[in-house]
């Protein structure tokens, strides 16, 4: 069983950019696709962006294309999402998301068998 741990969540102003991480432990955990959901006030989670461990095959949710990036440090085994030109609508709590198994709806929650506690991202407007 792994564990992951998000960070660099915080608050900026609209227009800004923040980084987030996700460390996974143990570092010889078995992934196939990693991903970032975020979760707004009251509302259902969201898919953000995945990648496939291995191939970097990258899939993005249509609100951040063009503004947020993921990818992955193969020799340390973080998960990164940079996020930039940051909008008041992205504040909400990130997730960090991993599934042992490929499939074909990278965008689906129920896909990813562990999460992290998630950071908390605050856009001021």
């Amino acid at each position: 069983q792994g564990e992951l741990v998000e960070s660099g969540g915080g608050l900026v102003q609209a227009g800004g950019s923040l980084r987030l991480a996700c460390t996974v432990s143990p570092v010889t955990f078995s992934r196939y696709r990693m991903a970032w959901f975020f979760q707004a006030p009251g509302k259902e989670r969201e898919f953000v962006a995945a990648i496939d461990w291995n191939s970097g095959e990258t899939y993005y949710g249509d609100s951040v294309k063009g503004r947020f990036t993921v990818s992955r440090d193969n020799s340390k085994k973080p998960l990164y999402l940079q996020m930039n030109s940051l909008k008041s609508e992205d504040t909400g709590v990130y997730y960090c998301a991993s599934s042992a198994r490929s499939s074909r709806t990278p965008s689906h929650a129920y896909e990813y068998e562990l999460w992290g506690q998630g950071t908390q991202v605050t856009v001021s407007s």
